[in-house]
């Protein structure tokens, strides 16, 4: 269910994306995170479901290509425009600060720990959607959107080359995708981390045989 401040972030980010074009960071996806979210947190209890819910709702609003110079500043600078919005809310200003070091920690390019429940549970959630068939899906469509193979078909698994995971969709699951699932903050996390990433595995272990 959608409640009338969701609604309301929503709408502010949309205004921020108006002329932007990118299947794997859009409503749907903020909304899959902010499910992630409460997910991880009742699971895990202690964290603020009010600062958990800026931050997710918050946390691509500045979305920067994935080959731009400048993406690991995305989430800093998403950070700057949800604390800019809420402090114009009724949000309470005392938690400005959980919501700005949420959004920035969350990124995997901006090298941030995370140091809050509210920051490691925003950065879990938001990882649980480059795995399993989801992670799948959108990283065949970055692939594509990057202009990338799907996978080298003389040597799919690298074994006598460099990964390149910009050349071949294939290789960005040893490159970044496995690695992450390995590094998730919480308990709730790591457990769904690794369902996606067994499935992963299987779907690669499929791919290999088909593709002989």
């Amino acid at each position: 269910m959608t409640t009338d401040r969701q609604a309301a972030y929503e709408a502010e980010v949309l205004r921020h994306w108006a002329g932007q074009s990118d299947g794997a960071h859009d409503l749907a996806h903020l909304r899959r995170v902010w499910r992630n979210c409460q997910k991880i947190a009742r699971a895990e209890g202690g964290a603020d479901l009010e600062v958990l819910l800026a931050a997710a709702m918050f946390h691509d609003v500045v979305n920067l290509p994935k080959n731009a110079p400048n993406r690991a500043e995305a989430s800093r600078l998403s950070a700057e425009v949800a604390v800019a919005y809420l402090a114009g809310t009724d949000f309470p200003p005392q938690k400005l600060p959980a919501v700005a070091h949420a959004i920035t920690a969350h990124s995997f390019s901006a090298g941030v720990p995370p140091e809050t429940p509210e920051a490691r549970i925003l950065q879990d959630a938001d990882r649980l959607e480059a795995l399993g068939a989801l992670g799948l899906a959108r990283m065949f469509y970055v692939a594509g959107a990057l202009g990338g193979g799907l996978f080298d078909p003389e040597d799919p698994l690298a074994q006598r080359r460099a990964l390149d995971d910009r050349a071949f969709a294939l290789d960005h699951l040893e490159v970044k995708l496995f690695p992450v699932a390995e590094a998730m903050q919480t308990a709730e996390g790591r457990e769904l981390a690794q369902q996606g990433a067994e499935w992963m595995e299987a779907f690669r272990a499929r791919l290999l045989r088909e593709i002989g």
